[in-house]
């Protein structure tokens, strides 16, 4: 991972999806939002929710349930919209919760198992073990990339 604070810390956002922790870099979000309406695109793929009006720029927004082929679950007053920017694209992703922002030591950071769960390896770029947790670092370009299914 290229975000770092400095040579020893990655800044990330933790949030949860089906009681996991997951983390992307700081870099990588333009913010947090509480669920809004979404107005649905048809024939999209059954993970993009739709699009949101986000201060006047379009935004598609993904269920990160449904992309990583989760259970899905009904959108609660805890359920936030994380508006992620990569090259140039901004995409809304839904999740469960968004609960902090910390400084993950890097040397934490483990290349990712060859079984974390029900989310696809290609989603992983490792995972960090702090204390008691263990959050899964997201693979960015490769969530966004409609080939991975």
């Amino acid at each position: 991972m290229t975000t770092l604070v400095d040579e020893d810390y990655i800044k990330v956002i933790v949030f949860k999806l089906a009681d996991k922790e997951y983390a992307i870099p700081v870099s990588n979000v333009q913010g947090i939002e509480k669920l809004m309406h979404i107005t649905r695109v048809p024939k999209a793929e059954k993970y993009v929710k739709g699009v949101i009006n986000l201060r006047g720029v379009v935004t598609p927004i993904i269920d990160l349930r449904e992309r990583f082929g989760l259970p899905s679950s009904t959108y609660v007053d805890s359920t936030r919209i994380i508006i992620v920017t990569l090259e140039n694209m901004e995409v809304g992703f839904v999740v469960d919760s968004a609960n902090d922002v910390i400084d993950i030591p890097v040397s934490s950071i483990e290349n990712q198992p060859n079984v974390v769960g029900s989310v696809a390896d290609d989603f992983i770029s490792g995972v960090a073990k702090l204390e008691n947790r263990l959050l899964i670092l997201l693979h960015l370009d490769k969530v966004l990339n409609p080939e991975n299914e």
